[in-house]
């Protein structure tokens, strides 16, 4: 099954990172780069989801919340 989730081997390479704050925010990275903020609600429920997984499942679980965030039309800080 995860052959066809991840067909190009991405999530093994860990490009996405997270970190949890004292104030209950999640800050979703992806290659270093802040690109999704969890507050409250939403971060309570991803505390309690990746409790017991796997860091592969962690990666899609990420990649799921940030959804398609990158079309090739991004911008690039220099």
């Amino acid at each position: 099954m995860t052959e066809k989730i991840d067909q190009r081997d991405k999530l093994h390479q860990n490009p996405f990172e997270y970190k949890i704050t004292k104030n209950n925010k999640v800050f979703i990275y992806w290659n270093s780069q802040c690109i999704k903020v969890l507050s409250k609600d939403k971060a309570t429920r991803f505390k309690a989801k990746i409790k017991d997984l796997s860091d592969w499942d962690i990666q899609l679980l990420l990649a799921k919340i940030t959804g398609h965030f990158k079309h090739g039309n991004e911008k690039m800080n220099k």
